[in-house]
């Protein structure tokens, strides 16, 4: 894509409202636009990183056998008045609409309810189980205070994973599936290396939930790690008998950390109030024994620009990012502009994704200056010095210096990193 044709520009200083470094590093580099508080609209940069995110989210929730689906953000409320859930003393966070004939409507905060609905038309047997169904949706929360820039927003995506068992033994076993599927998502996205297992209070049927909390100064939460065994404990349950039921010493390290993640043991609270049920072998009729996982993209993505930053601005992991390359011409010499072109469409032919910044009007210290905040992995530059040397300079975002290249070798580094 060539910079003078992005309709975004990128902005010196974000806007004075903002305090958290995601939303002024995003808003500066053109990322998102901020329609009011804790309501962000994602723009072309933006929206790349954030399907990045959720393409890598849905390879691994496919491999252990997700299918997805998308539900509807308007709730009918009959559905939430079975489970006690439609009522504003008991869940505070609804954004409730009408119709034009007064009937009321809420707009889905999560979706164990119509999506247990949805099941019952479909599970009868055993023989229908287990079964894995997931969305990425758009929820709406009710927040009193929407803080964090897109950490914690009143409109946002989800990944919601619903599983739907036998018994609690063969949820167990997706359970643990899903452990590892949100691991590798973590560390794809590049913060698995900051991201903990960690545990924290449950529910009706289980002693706990467990989140993944990313170690950051910013976090809400706070957690204690035990770095011998690689899992953390939440400060709302950190207690010694808790430590004693894990088997786990008094070696804790105290931080903050943002949750991205958590997944959830349901049981049947859903399937009994709904009327969930299937028959065993035998002919038993037994409530589904169910479970949820969830991780926001947008939460995500704030969280690895918190993580992983500088004082210059963004550093996208490679898996993410908004393009693969940031090429830029340094001169208005048309040679060096042959060149870049040049460059820019043997690059598109080997199929490598570039941001080719071919704007006249910016000084090369200005274009720098947008490179580093736009934080694109790969820097190249073409200038009269690297066609002295008959190259192209390449430097990686996070390093100091670059180096002189031929294309040759240019496109062989491009395909062999990962």
């Amino acid at each position: 894509m060539r910079q003078s044709k992005l309709f975004t520009k990128t902005k010196k200083e974000a806007p004075t409202d903002e305090v958290s470094k995601n939303a002024e590093l995003l808003i500066r580099g053109g990322f998102i636009n901020k329609e009011m508080a804790g309501v962000y609209s994602y723009l072309p940069l933006g929206l790349r990183v954030l399907k990045n995110i959720e393409n890598i989210i849905r390879e691994e929730v496919n491999a252990i056998g997700g299918q997805e689906i998308v539900m509807t953000a308007l709730q009918n409320p009959e559905l939430w008045k079975k489970t006690d859930r439609f009522d504003d003393e008991k869940v505070d966070i609804w954004f409730k609409t009408k119709l034009k004939n007064d009937t009321e409507l809420g707009l889905g905060f999560t979706h164990e309810e119509p999506l247990t609905n949805i099941m019952k038309n479909y599970i009868s047997s055993y023989r229908d189980l287990p079964c894995f169904v997931y969305q990425f949706q758009t929820k709406f929360r009710n927040e009193t205070r929407a803080k964090s820039g897109i950490m914690r927003t009143r409109e946002f995506v989800m990944k919601d994973l619903y599983s739907f068992s036998r018994d609690e033994h063969e949820h167990n076993e997706f359970y643990e599936k899903a452990k590892i599927a949100y691991k590798n998502i973590f560390k794809r996205v590049g913060i698995g290396h900051l991201t903990y297992l960690t545990f924290a209070s449950g529910g009706s049927f289980s002693k706990f939930s467990h989140e993944f909390q990313t170690i950051s100064s910013t976090g809400e939460d706070t957690i204690y790690i035990n770095e011998e065994n690689n899992i953390a404990i939440n400060k709302e349950v950190f207690t010694d008998e808790i430590k004693k039921d894990l088997g786990l010493g008094d070696n804790f390290k105290e931080t903050k950390a943002v949750e991205v993640g958590n997944i959830f043991t349901l049981g049947t609270r859903f399937s009994d109030v709904l009327d969930l049920k299937y028959q065993t072998e035998t002919g038993e009729s037994r409530p589904v024994f169910m479970g949820s996982y969830g991780i926001g993209p947008g939460r995500l993505m704030g969280t690895v620009v918190e993580a992983l930053s500088d004082d210059k601005g963004i550093i996208w992991p490679e898996s993410i990012a908004p393009f693969k390359v940031h090429l830029l011409s340094l001169s208005d010499n048309e040679d060096v502009k042959k060149e870049a072109n040049f460059v820019y469409d043997a690059l598109i032919k080997e199929n490598i994704e570039v941001l080719f910044d071919d704007r006249n009007d910016l000084s090369p210290g200005e274009k720098f200056a947008d490179a580093d905040l736009l934080g694109i992995p790969f820097r190249l530059v073409i200038s009269s010095r690297s066609m002295k040397e008959k190259g192209i300079e390449i430097k990686k975002r996070n390093e100091e210096k670059g180096k002189i290249v031929s294309l040759d070798e240019l496109i062989n580094i491009l395909k062999t990193v990962s």
